[in-house]
């Protein structure tokens, strides 16, 4: 599917993929990690030895984020060139990275559609789940393709009239995220989303203040 996100691209606005990943968890707590319901991407901006750890990171970070965003709280993390926007919808939960040309308004709007059409088509069977599941992956991949133009996102603030921008939350880096105590390189040791190659990339790169544009 990866292979075909070059037909995705944005008309008429150069090569670069504007929405990178939309990911979809239930939410379990402040102490136990969300489990995934969905995840859709478009990594042909990343090299092809690249890719394996950019996917290990996404899981990491969207379960880190969406672990820390309250029922009903809406969030947006920095990181790079990216910005990680995060809403808590009644414990279904959707995550959207992006590029920080992509309008923040724009991916909330998004998320609120991906949250709609998953609960349309499951209802709350989210709540029982003990596991990951890619159910909602379908959904995802639909917008990640119509949703690359801000422009066509834009279109569903016709029925979205409740966004308020004004209340979400900003964070200028992920480690602002976390509780005090917290600590990222602790979180990304325990980890089960990165294989042993991506901790060690993470760590190389962490050293180099760099990560593959991702973390």
């Amino acid at each position: 599917r990866e292979e075909d996100a070059a037909g995705r691209r944005s008309g008429g606005q150069g090569s670069m993929v504007k929405l990178t990943a939309i990911v979809l968890l239930k939410w379990n707590g402040e102490a136990s990690d969300p489990h995934l319901c969905g995840l859709a991407s478009d990594l042909t901006q990343f090299g092809y030895f690249e890719r394996p750890v950019v996917r290990d990171m996404l899981n990491f970070v969207s379960r880190t984020i969406v672990k820390r965003t309250q029922p009903g709280q809406r969030q947006t993390v920095e990181h790079q060139e990216y910005l990680c926007h995060a809403f808590n919808k009644d414990g279904i939960a959707s995550i959207v990275f992006a590029d920080k040309t992509y309008p923040r308004r724009s991916a909330f709007c998004v998320i609120n559609k991906v949250l709609d059409d998953y609960t349309e088509k499951f209802g709350q069977a989210y709540r029982n789940y003990t596991a990951d599941t890619n159910e909602g992956t379908p959904i995802l991949e639909a917008a990640l393709k119509t949703y690359q133009d801000p422009s066509k996102a834009d279109n569903l603030l016709r029925v979205q009239k409740e966004l308020d921008e004004t209340k979400i939350v900003l964070h200028k880096t992920i480690d602002s995220v976390l509780a005090r105590g917290e600590k990222l390189d602790n979180l990304v040791a325990k980890s089960s989303d990165l294989s042993m190659a991506s901790q060690m990339f993470y760590r190389t790169a962490r050293k180099q203040n760099q990560c593959c544009k991702m973390m």
